[in-house]
């Protein structure tokens, strides 16, 4: 189970850290919206373990990264709105961290990067000269090359978000998801994680692909 005062005290320090020496509201309301939207009762995957876990993988990839704490910020905010049924996921939590980071008193400038990384989850694509991007990028897709036990509950648990579309729609629909991510040149764009999770995660994804295919 999450640690929620854990995790409010690593959005303090990186609330803190993105917005200078200014003072600027107390973070703790900031916070504490965000851990409830990350607790709503229709996520399955999407909930405070892979927040967690995405933030832990940011600290792990941060020397790559151009603005590490820009980044943390956008994977708080990447899936703070989610609805299984909606295909807007994305943009709606940009326009959250659009209204919510400069009322925190963040930079433009860094809200703007905020707001860019979270829609670069729509593809999971970033530019060969974006860091920041890729940082975000790897960290949320290194689910993929977790070993099998882990793997399984992650789609099981992608299953039960999407409990409301009949078995033949779920397996087209996630056999597509699966053959995008195998077309793309490379799954990581770190040198971190082009070493340590590539070529897990594309066996992970073919073995599920022949799944749901066979």
């Amino acid at each position: 189970m999450a640690d929620l005062d854990a995790l409010r005290t690593r959005f303090s320090h990186t609330l803190d850290r993105t917005r200078g020496p200014a003072d600027g509201p107390d973070p703790a309301p900031y916070s504490d919206d965000l851990l409830a939207r990350w607790q709503e009762p229709q996520r399955r995957y999407h909930t405070l373990t892979h927040l967690t876990e995405v933030l832990d993988r940011i600290d792990v990839l941060a020397g790559h990264a151009a603005d590490p704490d820009v980044v943390r910020l956008a994977a708080w905010f990447h899936d703070a709105v989610y609805l299984p049924d909606r295909s807007e996921n994305e943009e709606r939590s940009a326009r959250l961290a659009e209204r919510a980071l400069p009322e925190a008193g963040v930079t433009p400038e860094r809200t703007a990067e905020v707001a860019r990384l979270v829609r670069l989850t729509v593809t999971h694509d970033p530019a060969d000269d974006d860091l920041d991007g890729q940082v975000l990028c790897d960290a949320d897709l290194a689910v993929l090359a977790t070993p099998p036990t882990a793997y399984a509950a992650y789609t099981a648990a992608v299953r039960e978000e999407y409990h409301f579309v009949p078995s033949d729609a779920f397996r087209t629909g996630r056999a597509d998801i699966l053959r995008r991510l195998l077309a793309l040149p490379r799954l990581f764009r770190t040198p971190y994680g082009s070493e340590r999770w590539e070529a897990t995660a594309r066996y992970n994804l073919r073995s599920e692909l022949e799944l749901l295919t066979s």
